[in-house]
């Protein structure tokens, strides 16, 4: 049993703070959200007053935060998590943020004599509350192998990415791939409709033909084909939009950096920054193929 301090308990981090719980760990928990606090009291947590206060007795500090102006105020300020963690602590940054803030934090990290990872998620809230999460991981090879248990007790498959930085770049790659390809999946149900072609005659051929992919067999669009998809819940997150549309900026922001082309990835942001403006940022990403269809 180790004692852990999660800070950040929102849809994601609620969940795998829970988890971390039903693993054994002494789990001390820090939100701006009194409620969500309090529900993870309830499940066994104690509460701390301050990201801060919490560190100074854990082992161990897992987050899960907004931006990247977060995680660098929450561990990397005068007084913060890294100036109260103990020598030979280790630190796992869940969030989806910029590579270049990771690796800038890490590097104050790893001055103080903390290991450190960032350890950004993909599999949803679903993935959260199940505990099956993917991590992909950047980091040191001994820092990545004392995450891995903690890592495990949230998820199901942990990816060591590279360095300091790669689990973010691995995460903001997947998940441009995957706004494109919910965008061209989207389109080929719009235009199946219009052709009077039968959503689940399209599903059933392209599902075992050159056009499947995860958007088409595992989060298909259009009710019906996948149970299990938002689109047989109204389009309820899963994944918002709003959430899609950080992680596509962030694409375009380190291929900026990095001077890298990514017509298709600047193309789809465009898309789902109209989605977002049209007051959708709350529904899940797949139900961009309303606004395709011109029914918002």
């Amino acid at each position: 049993m180790a004692k852990i301090a999660f800070i950040g308990l929102g849809n994601m981090g609620g969940p795998m703070a829970r988890n971390l719980v039903k693993a054994g760990h002494a789990v001390a928990v820090f939100d701006l959200s009194k409620a969500a606090v309090e529900a993870l009291v309830a499940d066994g947590a104690t509460a701390a007053a301050s990201p801060a206060e919490a560190a100074k007795a854990a082992e161990v500090v897992v987050s899960m935060l907004p931006a990247g102006a977060h995680v660098k105020s929450v561990y990397a300020s005068e007084g913060g998590v890294i100036d109260s963690i103990a020598k030979g602590g280790l630190l796992i940054d869940c969030s989806t943020i910029d590579v270049a803030t990771a690796r800038e934090v890490i590097a104050v990290a790893d001055k103080a004599g903390v290991d450190m990872v960032d350890a950004p998620v993909s599999g949803g809230v679903g993935g959260a509350a199940a505990g099956t999460l993917t991590f992909m991981v950047g980091g040191s090879d001994t820092a990545f192998e004392r995450a891995k248990p903690f890592l495990q007790a949230m998820g199901k498959t942990i990816v060591h990415a590279g360095g300091p930085g790669n689990g973010q770049a691995a995460k903001i790659c997947n998940n441009m791939l995957l706004g494109i390809s919910m965008i061209g999946t989207c389109e080929a149900f719009a235009l199946a409709e219009k052709l009077g072609l039968d959503a689940q005659k399209l599903f059933d051929i392209s599902s075992t033909a050159s056009g499947q992919c995860w958007s088409l067999t595992s989060y298909c669009p259009v009710p019906g084909p996948v149970p299990t998809s938002p689109a047989n819940r109204d389009y309820a997150p899963g994944f918002a939009t709003a959430m899609m549309l950080k992680d596509l900026k962030l694409a375009q922001e380190a291929a900026s950096k990095a001077g890298a082309a990514i017509p298709l990835g600047n193309q789809a942001a465009s898309l789902y920054a109209l989605f977002d403006a049209a007051g959708k940022g709350g529904v899940d990403f797949s139900g961009i193929i309303n606004m395709l269809r011109g029914k918002m």
